[in-house]
């Protein structure tokens, strides 16, 4: 049959290079910490502890690089040294150390979370070498902690692009940065997510990080759902883009348009993670270079600055619970790449993530003030002398 298929030309077409070389964003390694060595009960010797096991967050480091180097996914941190006459201590295991990418949060086989790297230079202990014999172990040595770990990558950016598929975001991040994603006229262009970097001329610079268009169900894990949605929670600002002309993504499905591809996206990113509503956000309004699109915009302007009453009115399975809030509409031509439109959504999230950072701030140094409060009041209880 396979030899059939073969001289007919039937078989299966190879996947292209850009799928079958995938994105990495998940990662799967065994570790074990070291045994710990033998104890000398003659002596009451004690033997050296195993060595442990850590993840460490390193610079411009991927995934793919981890698995590179870890070719089997085993990695086993060193055992300790067995104590003896000429050595009553013995020397304690070499530790493991497993260089990760930035943003990783690593989980254990059952889903516990064990801990986050966020940025180079984090420590995270993975297994936990053995004891060292010592007459608390009966002086034998401890085996050391082995399990399977599983290393969940969420990108880190300032700004997450956020839409249906052939929205434009490919082309919003390729004329607001260096990024050059893949771009064309058909859904799905975007299999992985890219990050580009906005250089202003005063050097600041701000990452971005284009996701793959999300469709309906999208929280429920439809399409590339949670695969891509976990990127948006390490994000700053959420830079909503909708297509003008609305949506649909096949015969088979609803057609949405404009208004409510905004109203479905915010439904999506609710179901997933309400608490990603309360971030900054801005829209843009894609594709008004297209046939009757300022005729369109101009229909539903006055209803995008009173999108909760629009939302309210919305069929309940579409309808959000949350409302997200812009901060601006910016309706553009992104194919167009029109330099002062350019400049002004640049200009936009620049101002945005500003005001991120000082709300920050605020809200920083009213946590350590009620802190500081807090332990100033419970200085002064113990220290008041007792009235008798």
């Amino acid at each position: 049959m396979v030899f059939l298929t073969q001289i007919l030309g039937y078989a299966p077409k190879p996947l292209r290079k850009f799928l079958r070389r995938g994105f990495m964003d998940s990662l799967r390694l065994h570790v074990k910490g070291g045994t710990g060595g033998m104890g000398l009960p003659r002596y009451g010797g004690k033997g050296g502890s195993g060595g442990d096991v850590y993840v460490v967050g390193k610079e411009k480091y991927s995934l793919p690089e981890v698995s590179g180097k870890c070719k089997k996914h085993r990695i086993s941190a060193g055992s300790g040294s067995d104590s003896s006459a000429k050595g009553i201590l013995g020397k304690s295991g070499q530790h493991a150390v497993i260089d990760v990418p930035s943003g990783v949060t690593v989980y254990d086989e059952n889903g516990i979370l064990l801990g986050e790297v966020n940025k180079p230079g984090d420590q995270l202990i993975v297994a936990k070498g053995g004891l060292g014999g010592c007459p608390e172990t009966g002086f034998s040595g401890q085996r050391g902690q082995a399990h399977t770990i599983i290393l969940d990558l969420k990108l880190i950016a300032d700004v997450a692009l956020v839409g249906f598929p052939n929205a434009g975001k490919s082309t919003l991040l390729r004329a607001i940065s260096y990024a050059k994603p893949k771009v064309a006229e058909y859904p799905f262009t975007t299999v992985r997510p890219h990050i580009g970097t906005i250089t202003y001329q005063d050097l600041r610079q701000i990452t971005v990080a284009d996701l793959p268009g999300l469709i309906e169900g999208a929280h429920m894990n439809v399409g590339m759902g949670h695969k891509f949605l976990k990127h948006v929670e390490r994000t700053k600002l959420l830079l909503l883009v909708a297509d003008i002309q609305g949506f649909q993504l096949s015969p088979r499905h609803n057609y949405r348009n404009c208004l409510e591809t905004i109203v479905l996206l915010n439904k999506e990113l609710e179901l997933y993670k309400p608490d990603l509503l309360r971030r900054s956000a801005l829209l843009v309004i894609n594709k008004m270079d297209t046939k009757d699109a300022d005729s369109i915009y101009k229909d539903i302007k006055s209803t995008l600055r009173q999108f909760p009453d629009f939302v309210s009115q919305c069929h309940e399975e579409i309808r959000p619970e949350k409302i997200i809030r812009f901060s601006h509409i910016l309706p553009v031509a992104i194919a167009q790449k029109n330099p002062e439109e350019i400049t002004n959504i640049k200009t936009h999230i620049r101002q945005a993530l500003d005001v991120f950072e000082q709300e920050k701030e605020v809200s920083e140094q009213e946590v350590l003030k009620n802190k500081l409060k807090e332990t100033l009041q419970r200085e002064m209880r113990l220290h008041v002398p007792a009235l008798v």
